[in-house]
């Protein structure tokens, strides 16, 4: 009977996909504006789409690579005589499809994005409700294609291999992890490459523009204020795009993977589908209660999406109850679990949707924390703000050690949230003889949890990607010279996103240590199986254990360190080339009619410098795990696992949220406060915020990636490393 419930996953991928088609039309109805905003919007587009082309050009590159190689590895040894292959026979082909697909994520996010932001801008004329309207409608389109999308392709995979190919439970469950590593190394790769370009241009413009010629934000003298805009789009969209559409996937195939290891079968790869459908449907409903009024103040704006996102939240939290009831009553385990006296799923069943209401929780008590440390209406980043009255030093000292405080809670929420989960759910329980454990089925319900969180992702991308348009739209606003009070209205929006930025990323990162563990579990499950007969020894002070967890700790370091500098170095290009402008384009920093800058050139230099730096750092998170394993054999990539998911996670909180927090005690005091725009505190908010801006929107996010390239790489490869290790 659970079989025939896969038409819900068509279903739930058919919605998105028409919702995000419905909201596109939605952002189309309304006017780009006048010719000059139709000009700067096109250039916009322009830039972007050459950019996209550039990168994606040269990851398809890496992808066509990466498939002979892995192609190689699954056939050749059955060509030379061998039973089986280094690698599943399925993997090639499912790491090409989940790449393409998140490619495709980016692609269309970045294209209603540069699309909306002058629409955005015209319709600030009228008032914010209009303005919030068109951004987040734009915003949505990338939260439905990215879930829809997920959900379709898995579910696709899922009934050619079960029924076109009758592989069993096993090869499912691993070709599933392997369609992950497609969509997380590709994610990586635009997560970095988009990051790198954003804050390149952002941090040029803002250092030269801002701090030395002392013009506004924005203004169109300032050489990067195109590429600027750009950026935006490269990186907050299609880079987040690309991210979170990798943080939703790889949190479905992991509890997938997992399920079978539970004995959960057919129903345990249904549940996790169903609760994202529910999530799917919830979304759309929660969309519908975003709105504002005239001159709201920043609590307002945020109380009106946190009142879609919560809405939908709590409608997935009791529709998902009789689904769970009816699936777990209604579940054929596997016999070799049943005879082994496991639970079923229906003893089970409260307690998995125990685990979906607290993924839900969890992810709303993250984003609460992440709000409160980040948000330029709470106390932290106030008293941030106030720092700036004795100079830059102070203000960068308090955002190191905001961000550092903030990772507490967080680490705090989601270690609870996990032991919760693992317990009900079957993990720990008491029987006739004692306590029992059963890791897979406590894992599962983990596994479940970030499901759910990440179910109602539609309407939390939906509130993080409208950010960047409404950036964008008061780029376009100033560089059009419209009215003040429309300048006012897009501002407010920019600051609304860059808090929900943060909470949105929170979300993200919550989610990907939930999934962290559960492919951890998958990594020593199958491992074990590779191995035969040697048990794996798997203790803390194993020596390859230990030693693993250093090499995963100091790479997370390595990692936040390429991407840092490789936006120095492209920022420093484009500081240069910023400077040169103003000093040769007479007339240029005076404003004289009919002398324009040079745009074209700042974004061909951040074109340049994003494609080549974000190489190293992508090709590092995906070549140590299988150079950690051919050292220490698949004990050592235990440890090096387990250094990635939890210093990742930790770096990832602090970098973002002190970056957050730098960028809105900047906005505070662009908002009249502690003397304003031009003053000195707002020359030392303005570096603190070009500081905040690679820990925000390049490292701190990346780690998304990083935990799951590195968990599904070493999955994809363990019979390479079975095969070769040296240990």
């Amino acid at each position: 009977m659970i079989e025939n419930l896969f038409w819900i996953g068509y279903v739930g991928a058919a919605a998105a996909l028409l919702f995000a088609i419905l909201q596109i039309r939605k952002v189309f109805t309304y006017s780009e504006g006048t010719e000059t905003m139709v000009k700067i919007a096109s250039a916009i587009r322009k830039g972007a789409n050459a950019f996209m082309k550039r990168q994606y050009s040269t990851v398809a590159i890496f992808l066509g690579v990466m498939f002979v190689i892995l192609t190689a590895l699954a056939y050749i040894p059955l060509l030379l005589g061998n039973e089986a292959g280094y690698i599943n026979p399925y993997t090639p082909f499912a790491f090409l499809t989940g790449g393409t697909l998140t490619a495709l994520c980016g692609v269309i996010g970045m294209k209603i994005s540069t699309n909306a932001n002058a629409r955005t801008a015209y319709a600030a004329t009228d008032s914010l409700n209009k303005a919030l309207r068109v951004s987040f409608a734009s915003g949505s389109v990338m939260g439905f294609v990215v879930n829809g999308l997920a959900i379709l392709e898995i579910t696709i995979w899922y009934m050619l291999l079960k029924y076109v190919f009758g592989e069993s439970n096993d090869i499912i469950a691993y070709t599933m992890v392997t369609f992950g590593m497609g969509v997380a190394v590709v994610a990586v790769f635009a997560r970095v490459g988009g990051g790198i370009f954003t804050k390149a241009a952002d941090v040029g413009a803002d250092l030269v523009g801002k701090v030395e010629a002392g013009i506004p934000e924005d203004d169109p003298r300032n050489p990067a204020v195109i590429a600027d805009n750009v950026g935006d789009n490269v990186g907050d969209v299609a880079g987040m795009g690309a991210d979170l559409h990798e943080s939703n996937s790889n949190a479905l195939v992991a509890t997938i993977a997992i399920s079978f290891g539970a004995g959960y079968g057919i129903a345990g790869f249904m549940l996790p589908i169903i609760v994202s459908v529910v999530g799917i449907l919830s979304s759309i409903l929660g969309t519908f209660f975003v709105r504002t009024k005239e001159k709201a103040d920043q609590k307002t704006l945020l109380s009106s999406l946190r009142r879609g996102v919560y809405i939908a939240g709590g409608i997935a939290a009791i529709a998902t109850l009789p689904l769970i009831m009816f699936v777990a009553n209604n579940a054929d385990l596997d016999p070799e679990f049943v005879a082994r006296g496991t639970a079923t799923m229906a003893d089970n069943a409260w307690g998995l949707y125990g685990a979906v209401v607290t993924g839900i929780v969890a992810g709303f008590i993250v984003s609460l924390f992440t709000e409160y440390f980040t948000s330029d209406a709470s106390k932290p980043t106030r008293e941030l703000a106030a720092s700036s009255d004795t100079g830059a030093a102070p203000l960068m000292i308090g955002g190191l050690s905001l961000g550092m405080k903030s990772t507490a809670g967080p680490i705090l929420t989601i270690s609870a949230a996990a032991i919760v989960s693992f317990i009900i759910s079957g993990g720990f329980r008491y029987i006739s003889d004692g306590f029992l454990w059963d890791y897979n089925m406590g894992l599962y319900g983990i596994g479940l949890a970030a499901v759910a969180m990440l179910a109602t992702n539609a309407i939390i991308l939906a509130t993080d990607a409208f950010g960047p348009v409404a950036d964008n739209a008061g780029g376009i606003a100033e560089m059009a010279h419209l009215p003040a009070e429309v300048r006012e209205r897009t501002d407010a929006l920019d600051s609304l996103g860059n808090t929900t930025a943060a909470t949105g990323k929170g979300f993200a990162i919550a989610s990907n240590a939930f999934t962290g563990l559960a492919l951890l579990v998958s990594y020593v499950n199958i491992a074990q199986d590779a191995m035969g007969d040697k048990l794996l020894n798997l203790s803390i002070v194993n020596p390859p254990v230990l030693i693993g967890f250093f090499i995963g700790s100091a790479v997370v370091f390595l990692f936040a360190a390429l991407c840092m500098s490789a936006v120095q170095r492209a920022a420093q290009s484009v500081v240069k080339e910023v400077r040169r402008q103003f000093k040769e384009i007479k007339g240029l920093l005076t404003g004289e009619p009919g002398v324009e800058a040079d745009y074209a050139t700042c974004v061909d230099i951040c074109t340049r410098g994003a494609l080549k730096e974000m190489i190293a750092p992508a090709m590092l998170v995906i070549l140590a795990p299988i150079a950690t394993g051919l050292l220490l054999s698949v004990e050592g990539v235990v440890g090096y696992l387990a250094g990635i998911i939890v210093t990742g996670f930790a770096m990832a909180v602090f970098m973002m949220n002190a970056g957050g927090a730098w960028d809105n005690a900047k906005k505070y005091i662009e908002a009249g406060n502690h003397g304003g725009k031009g003053s000195d505190n707002h020359k030392a908010a303005v570096i603190g915020d070009t500081v905040g801006d690679p820990l925000k929107d390049t490292a701190g996010p990346s780690f998304n990636n990083v935990i799951t390239v590195s968990c599904t790489v070493s999955i994809a490869f363990i019979g390479v490393i079975t095969a070769f290790s040296i240990m």
